[in-house]
């Protein structure tokens, strides 16, 4: 038997069960009611939400750390440590006031010293902050609750890039540790949010411990995504890391956790049989599989390689392994862009529409000189998308005649490895499978994996002019039929350039508890709204 069919027999979590393979917790009633255990997607390896892009650190430090603004669920940025904010006739000066009585959770006040600086670090990390920082003229605190940015162009889109919530968000530090190189890490984790880090309890690849912080001023607006208020109901908030799914599903069925992030679409008809469990889709606008390739080394530095992957990739093959047969749950997407949004295109999309063309993607090969170098494949095994997608790349390199060097590692460790240039062979790599969550994908504004700016590039370092070119045509657009025509370009250069192989379009589930309340669909785990009985 498979491990599909096990899971679908319900054979892994009723054995789990049986062994009792998850201590129950010793807490009482009372103790129990006030803290929210909540498995992740992943082990939150690290917890620099800007120095890395992984979507568990964002998802961890969107409770730590506050933002100046945030999306709600149309995607709109509202004013959230602003409380005003003003732009000049020329749309050259924005000034902004934060919200009086703002504190640290160090106990000190949040100061404009601290946003500048926080906006300092973040800005070379993110596109719209490299963006930003090449038309600044300065950018300085005014008092300690004003600061103005002045720019050589106006930047219209300025409340989405500082509120937006794709990685990294600019999240509000103390100025001592915005102080820190933006390509190195820090070690304290101070920030505003409606919880705090519990550094001590940090246990990595086991747990890690919120609480609520009682001196968070939260905003009086209905609570929607990032936006409003942001009200913790709960004492404490563990991740739980549990990288077995079997194990997970038992855990939940028994009690044992109240929440788990992204549960195997093989467990949910498991799920589904328990009454005291809820299981939804976890956000609407699902995702994008990815296959990102090395575009600065041997051999995806070659378009025609990378072309030649996209000739014989199968979408479905992918879909398959990652969601199951479930059609409802996933669909083939010759297009970087989110199905079903104003703007969607599929033009230029056509080298995944049709038959797979093995035979063709050997003769590009040939064409390419590829000459059987080792294609070092970097696949996290404790992340159920990336295992999936890994196991298909390996047999496809294969079938296609290329030489497949299979690293099999942790998310955590390829979060690490996929910041290295290094040549493959020199601790680098040449692909690595993610994601990207539809939210990110509506639009090129908050999307940095589609760029195609080079070394200042996401992972993979992709050049692609047209794909910028496009970009700016969308960022000067004057009408939604004008943003659309940019997006025509923008898909139709990034497929020619092979920005990176989107693998499909999929869903998610997510799974609690009936006992808990208040769980918002969306892009990230919303812990505010959040209570437990």
């Amino acid at each position: 038997m498979d491990r599909r069919s096990l899971f679908k027999a319900g054979i892994g979590a009723s054995a789990i069960a049986a062994g009792g393979g998850f201590s129950a917790p010793a807490l009482s009633q009372g103790a129990a009611a006030r803290t929210l255990r909540f498995v992740p997607q992943a082990n939150l390896a690290n917890f620099d939400p800007i120095w890395g892009t992984q979507y568990v650190v964002r998802n961890a430090a969107a409770a730590v750390w506050d933002t100046l603004y945030g999306v709600d669920d149309k995607l709109e940025p509202q004013m959230q440590m602003v409380e005003a904010d003003q732009v000049s006739a020329d749309g050259l000066v924005w000034e902004f006031r934060l919200r009086p009585g703002l504190r640290f959770h160090d106990n000190t006040p949040v100061l404009a010293k601290d946003v500048v600086a926080s906006i300092a670090r973040w800005a070379p990390r993110d596109p719209m902050g490299q963006m930003l920082a090449a038309i600044q003229n300065d950018l300085v605190a005014v008092d300690d609750r004003s600061f103005r940015w002045s720019l050589k162009r106006p930047f219209p889109k300025m409340r989405f890039a500082l509120g937006k919530n794709s990685t990294p968000m600019c999240f509000i530090m103390p100025e001592r540790i915005a102080a820190t190189n933006a390509f190195q890490q820090i070690s304290e984790y101070v920030g505003s949010g409606p919880m705090r880090f519990v550094k001590d309890e940090w246990v990595p690849g086991a747990k890690a411990v919120f609480q609520k912080f009682d001196g968070y001023v939260s905003r009086q607006e209905p609570t929607s995504w990032l936006a409003g208020a942001k009200n913790i109901l709960v004492d404490r908030v563990e991740w739980v890391v549990m990288p077995d799914p079997a194990t997970a599903s038992s855990a939940l069925q028994n009690g044992e956790i109240d929440w788990w992030e992204n549960p195997l679409p093989d467990l949910v008809p498991v799920l589904r049989r328990n009454r005291n469990l809820m299981v939804d889709i976890a956000d609407p606008l699902g995702n994008i599989g990815s296959f990102r390739m090395n575009h600065l080394h041997a051999p995806f530095n070659d378009v025609r390689v990378r072309r030649a992957v996209m000739m014989a990739m199968s979408q479905e093959d992918y879909m398959r392994a990652l969601v199951g047969d479930d059609t409802n749950l996933w669909k083939a997407l010759p297009s970087f862009f989110t199905p079903g949004t104003a703007s969607y295109t599929e033009v230029g999309g056509d080298i995944l529409k049709g038959p797979r063309n093995l035979d063709g993607a050997k003769r590009l090969l040939a064409e390419a000189g590829y000459a059987n170098q080792p294609v070092t494949c970097i696949v996290a095994q404790d992340q159920s998308i990336t295992k999936a997608m890994g196991d298909v790349t390996a047999d496809l390199l294969k079938r296609m005649g290329m030489n497949v060097d299979f690293v099999a590692t942790d998310w955590g460790t390829t979060g690490q490895r996929r910041a290295m240039k290094n040549p493959p062979g020199q601790g680098g790599w040449s692909m690595f499978h993610t994601w990207h969550a539809g939210a990110d994908c509506v639009n090129p504004a908050a999307y940095n994996a589609l760029r195609g700016t080079g070394e200042n590039a996401w992972f993979g370092w992709p050049t692609s002019t047209g794909v910028e070119a496009g970009i700016a045509e969308w960022y000067e657009a004057p009408s939604p039929a004008a943003e659309k025509a940019a997006m025509d370009k923008v898909n139709t250069a990034a497929m020619n350039d092979v920005v990176y192989a989107p693998t499909g379009f999929f869903l998610s589930y997510t799974s609690w508890r009936r006992n808990v309340t208040g769980i918002q669909k969306g892009p990230l785990p919303f812990f505010w709204g959040v209570s437990k009985t």
